[in-house]
């Protein structure tokens, strides 16, 4: 038997081939059914909300709400680098602030750095390892210097309503002359210690230019500070503090640190104009400080004791005296080679004479001042300032005070009293330095002077 196969019309064909494709794809749909219907029968518990992704249920415990992790992760991020960058302006804010109250009081902080060094190089005893601790101590000091005559710099530029009223303060305007005496400062330890490390020469030519340009400065403060006080400030009876002597001071370091360079001075008029000027600078300053210094004591006499931020001040009555005798016997030893033979002689013997009586003085204002300090100290009343400041430079001039007698006399009581105040005056700085690193670092010791602040009755 023979099977025969009937065509199929052309249109017939084409209807079966996609009645085929539609089983294939039925057929698909349901094996993909089935396995939706195995995967989700674990959790059909789960609430189906429109819109919500579902999540397997570990996580959707952990979580508690429909956030994605991602989502909450990106927030957090976003809310530390928010705070990062309020810190940060924060911080700049407090900085600019801080250049703004930057006032010539600073200075002294050079000052006292400066003279750790110089009273180092020149005490009559040595110890091994002192000059190289001074020279890294003078190092310092220059450093400071640099560091805040730029920020001043940039202070007068940027800040400079606040400036002049540094400048129109009837209590800031006296440290005006902190500046000129840093300069005078670091270019003495340049010229003692510089040596060793940048050699003579250059030693010389630093020194030469930091003691010009303090100089004038020094001078020019010796004139307006009192000028504007005469003419400008109100001045209450009660208001003389040991602040009054900065701006009358400069001049007499001027002559201690000029008495230095007398021997790089070209001989004949050119040395003995320098010599001339230093011993004029001497008088100068010492008038006027003596004055001054009356006025001090007349004021602790008939009023109370300062209050304790300002007691620290009370030792800058030892800069004038001690710087005085420093420069009374530093001139002495460069008058041979700038005066005649008479003159340098008789200077030697005055050097002697208003050395000693002058030291002796200045012992006494010490142990004033010391005893002030103390009982303000044992009240709980001596907070830190920057005033403490005034414990170092003022004490390392009569530190080299004392060098310089021991040199022209030979007396061991004033080497004894130069090593036992270089002790004293190590402890003090260490102390000071620290508390004011502390401060800086705070941004508590920058901060405006009160406009109307005077010493009270």
């Amino acid at each position: 038997m023979t099977a025969t196969v009937t065509p199929q019309p052309a249109g017939s064909r084409r209807l079966l081939g996609e009645l085929d494709k539609d089983s294939g794809r039925l057929e698909r749909r349901g094996r993909s059914t089935a396995q939706d219907g195995r995967t989700d029968s674990g959790r059909d518990h789960l609430p189906r909300t429109s819109g919500v992704k579902l999540l397997s249920g570990s996580r959707a415990e952990r979580l508690g709400d429909p956030l994605e992790p991602d989502t909450r992760q990106d927030d957090q991020r976003d809310a530390a680098r928010e705070n990062r960058l309020s810190a940060l302006r924060e911080e700049r804010l407090r900085r600019r602030a801080g250049l703004r109250h930057l006032g010539p009081n600073w200075f002294a902080a050079v000052m006292g750095t400066g003279i750790v060094a110089n009273a180092a190089v020149t005490l009559p005893l040595h110890f091994p390892g002192l000059r190289g601790a001074a020279t890294v101590v003078w190092a310092l000091a220059a450093l400071l210097l640099v560091a805040l005559s730029s920020a001043w710099a940039v202070h007068w530029v940027r800040f400079s309503d606040s400036a002049r009223d540094h400048l129109n303060h009837p209590v800031m305007s006296q440290f005006y002359g902190a500046p000129p005496m840093a300069l005078l400062t670091v270019g003495a330890g340049t010229l003692l210690l510089g040596p060793d490390v940048i050699g003579r020469s250059a030693a010389v030519t630093v020194d030469w230019v930091l003691w010009s340009v303090g100089t004038v400065l020094g001078l020019l403060t010796a004139f307006a500070i009192p000028y504007r006080m005469f003419t400008h400030h109100h001045v209450e009876p009660d208001a003389a503090f040991g602040g009054w002597l900065m701006p009358v001071v400069p001049p007499m370091v001027s002559a201690a640190m000029g008495a230095l360079l007398v021997p790089y001075v070209p001989a004949g008029q050119l040395r003995l104009t320098m010599i001339l000027l230093c011993l004029a600078m001497f008088g100068m300053s010492l008038i006027a400080a003596l004055v001054t210094i009356t006025m001090i004591w007349s004021r602790l006499v008939h009023h109370d004791t300062p209050e304790a931020g300002m007691v620290p001040t009370l030792w800058i009555v030892l800069g004038p005296l001690g710087q005085s005798v420093t420069a009374a016997g530093l001139l002495a030893n460069a008058a041979p080679s700038a005066l005649p033979d008479l003159y340098a002689r008789g200077l030697t013997v005055f050097s002697v004479i208003f050395g000693v009586v002058t030291w002796g003085f200045a012992m006494l204002w010490l142990a004033l001042a010391a005893a002030v300090t103390i009982k303000t100290a044992r009240a709980g009343e001596l907070k830190f300032n920057l005033t403490w400041w005034g414990f170092t430079f003022p004490l390392g001039t009569c530190i080299t005070g004392s060098t310089v007698l021991y040199g022209h006399t030979g007396a061991n009581l004033f080497a004894a009293a130069a090593v036992a105040l270089y002790i004293v005056l190590v402890s003090a700085w260490a102390v000071v330095a620290m508390r004011t690193a502390s401060g800086l670092l705070t941004a508590t010791l920058l901060r405006p002077a009160p406009r109307n602040y005077r010493l009270p009755n």
